[in-house]
């Protein structure tokens, strides 16, 4: 996890604890949105994840503006709001995307990543 998080850092300028929160949101939005063999292929190659999700406080929906946003109509939108909560821009969002999946695909490959894009509108604009 600590490389994935350093380039992270390096593509989008976020700090360490933002930048893991983010990454937490996103796999969590994954594990939620996204077909599940694939999704747990990926969980398994990237050593950590299943903490930065669970440090990320997004198993359940929880309450205040998260759980605002979950109620609002889910998706891409609402991770783009959730992840706007956590102090991610507009601007870094798309980096935040690419290398996320960019790493995933050197870990668990193209055959994993490909069915995670595909399966969820409106992913492919961030990845």
């Amino acid at each position: 996890m600590e490389e994935l998080l350093a380039r992270v850092t390096q593509k989008t300028g976020l700090d360490a604890a933002t930048a893991e929160k983010a990454i937490g949101l996103i796999l969590a939005f994954l594990k939620k949105e996204g077909p599940p063999n694939e999704v747990n292929q990926l969980i398994a190659a990237l050593p950590g994840s299943e903490d930065v999700i669970a440090q990320a406080g997004n198993g359940g929906g929880g309450g205040g503006l998260m759980g605002m946003m979950g109620s609002m109509g889910g998706g891409v939108m609402a991770l783009g709001g959730q992840l706007m909560s956590a102090g991610v821009s507009m601007g870094q969002m798309q980096p935040l995307g690419q290398e996320l999946f960019a790493y995933g695909r050197e870990k668990a490959g193209e055959d994993v990543m490909g069915p995670i894009v595909g399966s969820i509108p409106g992913l492919t604009q961030f990845v």
